[in-house]
């Protein structure tokens, strides 16, 4: 990790997760392509749960990336015991974590779609699917936490490959559950939901054989399940901070629903299927992201910070090439992809000008990207949580409540382009500041 050139050395880390989070997407984009065809109220229904879905993932990925960030820098310290404690109590918080996050979504269900919708269809059919879906939430959070410890390890080849046979199994059963297809019965949005479920217990099951039958430098024990207060400060640290980035999202679509409700239910699906869009682009950019931080943590564990700086700027540029992409792709056939989702030409067309309009800043939007992600990496939880506060709350909120008082629902859609420039500065300056600040210091 300190020794390999910089380029081949970040390729070879992310490629394999920019494969598996765009097999990833890719699943998230079909899975969302089935159920459309069951009707348009039950992508509603989707875009309605997609928000606390996005909360569990959060919470467990964040968390996941703390167990990253202090493996990966308690290896380039030489700490090998404090490593071991990472994974070990690192797992066995992230399962406490899926049982809680279980039980507290299905109770409080019924109530927070009732502060989004007042058709009943809708609310059943969200309610069928969630009910379902959550109850794998243990499984989502054991199977984050193992990918995370293989990444910060630097086998990037396992969690590609146990992420693809876990979404190739749920784009194989969707139309077979969802259809009721040869043995299936059909069950509709109820088989989307046991479909994806059942595809991240297999994601589950190859972690834990890849673990079992492969030598990795750290190993899950029970010599130190006794907490120690140092390891688990340092997960949470991390841990929270990541967890809020990645939760404020759906505090986001949570607040924009509301406004756009206030136009029409369309304008909800059409947030909806944007953000399942923008998963396929982000996603891949974030594949790096993933590949980046445990060479930030192990390189500014072992003092190499002239390499840190080198990593962050690669990064960057391959970030930007890729939100480039996804500019041109949201301009050139935005009706195309749109339609996935809705036969509806109202739906398209409301979709194809919220595109236009979102996409003018995705290249920019590489930057904040680049800087939370690295940030994390360097163990700076905190910093990377100001930047996310600014995008996803400080400066979106209002300004998509100001944009729609006078250019209605399409002043939404403007707020998005705008806050990427404005978050974009404010990311640039704190990253070069704490990133030069602390160059001596341990993060």
């Amino acid at each position: 990790m300190k020794e390999k050139k910089i380029l081949p050395l970040v390729l070879s880390m992310s490629l394999p997760m920019v494969i598996s989070m765009a097999v990833n997407s890719l699943y998230n984009i079909i899975d969302s392509y089935f159920v459309a065809r069951v009707s348009e109220n039950a992508m509603t229904a989707l875009a309605l749960v997609f928000p606390i879905q996005n909360l569990i993932n959060a919470i467990a990925i964040g968390f996941g990336i703390g167990m990253n960030a202090s493996i990966a820098f308690y290896l380039g310290a030489g700490k090998q015991e404090r490593a071991d404690g990472a994974a070990t109590q690192g797992t066995l918080l992230s399962l406490v974590h899926g049982v809680v996050l279980m039980a507290l979504c299905m109770a409080g269900m019924p109530l927070f779609l009732k502060n989004f919708s007042r058709d009943e269809e809708i609310i059943n059919l969200a309610l069928a699917y969630s009910n379902r879906a959550f109850l794998f939430s243990p499984i989502i959070n054991l199977g984050l936490a193992f990918e995370k410890l293989f990444q910060s390890v630097g086998r990037m080849k396992v969690s590609m490959f146990s992420m693809m046979c876990g979404c190739i199994a749920n784009i194989i059963l969707d139309p077979l559950m969802i259809f009721g297809i040869g043995i299936f019965p059909e069950m509709g949005i109820a088989g989307a939901a046991y479909a994806t479920g059942i595809g991240q217990c297999i994601t589950l099951a190859v972690y834990l054989a890849f673990y079992m039958f492969d030598r990795i430098p750290v190993k899950i024990s029970r010599r130190y399940l006794r907490f120690d207060f140092t390891i688990v400060k340092k997960l949470y640290s991390v841990g929270v901070s990541a967890t809020l980035n990645l939760a404020l999202p759906s505090l986001l679509i949570s607040v924009l629903n509301g406004l756009l409700v206030n136009f029409s239910e369309k304008y909800i699906l059409v947030l909806g299927v944007y953000y399942k869009l923008q998963t396929f682009i982000y996603l891949t950019a974030n594949g790096i992201i993933q590949g980046i931080r445990p060479l930030m943590g192990y390189n500014f564990g072992a003092g190499e910070h002239g390499r840190v700086k080198k990593i962050y700027y690669t990064a960057l540029t391959m970030n930007m090439g890729i939100m480039f992409l996804g500019m041109v792709l949201s301009w050139v056939m935005p009706e195309r992809l749109i339609g996935l989702f809705t036969n509806s030409e109202e739906t398209i067309t409301i979709g194809v000008t919220a595109l236009h309009i979102i996409s003018l800043g995705f290249v920019i939007s590489a930057v904040s990207i680049t800087c939370s992600g690295a940030l994390e990496g360097l163990g700076m939880g905190y910093q990377s949580l100001l930047i996310s506060l600014l995008r996803y709350v400080a400066v979106i909120i209002p300004a998509a409540y100001i944009f729609s008082k006078f250019a209605g629902a399409n002043g939404v859609w403007c707020a998005f382009c705008f806050t990427e420039f404005v978050t974009a500065a404010f990311s640039a300056f704190i990253y070069r500041r704490e990133n030069y600040g602390s160059a001596k210091a341990e993060p």
